[in-house]
Parts: C-alpha cells; structure tokens; sequence
C-alpha cells in the first residue's frame, strides 16, 4: 500500500513540475545604472589600513610607576575632632534687650522682644551686659560691664499668637472686634566675652568684709 502511495505521487510530479538545468535570471533584463541621467555614481573603495599594536607595560615600567607616586593606594586622611569651646563653670549673664532683661548662658534658646533689622541665621552682639557670673566670681556692672558682650544667633522673626480686643458700648450700636499679633525673635546664644579684665568680686572678699564688719 505504501509503495502504491510513492509512486503515485511521483507520477503526479512528474505531469505537473519540470526540473530545468539552465535557471532562468531573477529579471528580465539586466538592472542599468544609466537610467538615471540626473545622477552620478561614483564608488571607491581604499585598502584598509591595518591596526597598529597596543604596547605591553613591562613590569619595570610599572615598578617605576609605583615609585614614583609611591604607593597606589590613596593614604587615609586623618579626622580631627573639633573641640568644644570651653567656658568657666557656672558662666551666665544678664542682658538687657529693649525695655526687658533676661538671664542668658551658652546654649540658652529665648524668645525676646522683636530685633528690628534682623534676618534669620544674623550673628548679633548684645553690648547692654549688666552682670556677669561664675560659680567662683561675680562681675557687676555700674551700670553695665565695660567691654562685656553677649553673642547670639537670630533663629526664627515670629508673631505670637492671636489676641482679640473686643470694645462694646451699650446703647449706642457700637462693638469692635480687633485682632493682633505681636512680633517677636528667637534667638540662640553663642557665647560671653569680654568681662574678664573688669574688677570681679569673690566669695573671699565677701567673707573679708563681713569679718571686717
């Protein structure tokens, strides 16, 4: 049964399909660049330049390198830790601003009356020092401390908040309802100087006196 099924398929490609020695070309007529007056093919073609050698490093060469910047690795830098400011134990003032005095030391954050002319992250000098102290002395102004200054830094120009002043008269129709907002700066101290050369009063002289007395 096969065998019948080959041949009969060999006979039916036999009928209907002829093998040719001779191919035929895929066009008709050979393809002409002259066809296209308006155009100029020129092609050129260069021989290709072989490509030059990459040089090794010998390792004399690189030795000498290594020498040279001494080693390949970068070096550590060495970290400095800063350090802190130091201040005698116990140190604080008291400094007027505007028509109010406050007692301030390093460190110390307070809301005061509002700084005219002062914008935030300002370094300001506070000259108005009334009395400086330690745990050991005591510098008192008359009426302030010569030469003494409080440093500080402007941290934020605010508003308090919302007071309502509300104004009512009976019988005459008459009520007003006013907000308001006082200013104010914060601000942050940095440090107290320049009362170590005024005349400073100590526990021992006031023992003297009262032994005196």
């Amino acid at each position: 049964m096969a065998t019948a099924t080959v041949s009969t398929l060999c006979a039916t490609f036999g009928t209907h399909c002829t093998i040719s020695h001779n191919p035929k070309p895929l066009f008709s007529q050979p393809f002409n660049l002259n066809r296209f007056p308006s155009h100029s093919y020129n092609f050129t073609f260069s021989p290709r330049s072989p490509l030059a050698p990459v040089p090794k490093s010998s390792e004399s060469a690189v030795a000498q390198t290594e020498t040279e910047t001494g080693s390949t690795e970068p070096e550590p830098t060495q970290i400095v830790s800063a350090k802190a400011p130091s201040w005698e134990p116990g140190l604080f003032a008291v400094v007027m601003i505007g028509s109010r005095q406050y007692i301030v030391h390093p460190g110390r954050k307070l809301v005061v009356q509002r700084l005219s002319g002062a914008n935030v992250n300002d370094k300001i000098a506070l000259h108005k020092v009334l009395l400086v102290g330690t745990d050991t002395s005591c510098y008192i102004g008359k009426p302030i401390v010569t030469n003494a200054v409080v440093y500080a830094t402007v941290e934020e120009q605010g508003l308090d908040p919302k007071v309502i002043v509300f104004k009512y008269k009976k019988k005459k129709h008459y009520r007003r309802n006013i907000g308001h907002r006082q200013p104010h700066t914060r601000i942050r101290i940095n440090s107290i100087m320049g009362y170590e050369n005024y005349p400073k009063v100590t526990m021992d002289d006031i023992k003297s006196k009262d032994s005196e007395s």
